[in-house]
């Protein structure tokens, strides 16, 4: 394999498992009962302060941020990263506001550093790309005309 080859795989890897653990965090935010992190989200979001059905909101974005994650784009990427990157940011601000212990949120933080520097990674060249349709590599040649 060549030196290339490592260091792309790596990353996609990097997506891939991120992806997983985002993934994992919607689903447990839409199930109904006990998860394996403890209490069901519907009582944590109603003791952090926030209504019930916010899991729903949070999981959707999750799982949307997670699906996003894995397509090879960059902007995708990007748009998945900064998505996080916000939700994650409340997440923080909820565990210092009510005062949660390092263990339970210590993930939080370290996700945000992480989608943070995806971010700045996958940072588009021209913001009037992420609104535009892909176009392919290749832009046809105008002829010249007599």
């Amino acid at each position: 394999m060549t030196a290339r080859v490592w260091p792309r795989r790596l990353t996609t890897g990097l997506y891939w498992l991120l992806a997983f653990e985002f993934a994992v965090g919607a689903i447990t935010k839409f199930a109904p009962g006990e998860t394996f992190f403890g209490p069901p989200y519907s009582v944590k979001f109603v003791d952090w302060g926030y209504p019930s059905w916010m899991r729903f909101v949070v999981g959707a974005l999750e799982g949307l941020s997670a699906i996003l994650l894995v397509i090879p784009s960059r902007r995708t990427r990007f748009l998945a990263a900064t998505t996080l990157v916000f939700v994650l940011t409340g997440a923080v601000t909820t565990h210092i506001v009510n005062h949660d212990g390092l263990s339970d949120s210590l993930a939080a933080p370290v996700h945000l550093v992480v989608m943070g520097i995806l971010a700045l990674a996958n940072w588009p060249a021209d913001w009037r790309n992420l609104l535009r349709a892909p176009t392919s590599a290749r832009a046809p040649q105008p002829t010249p005309s007599n």
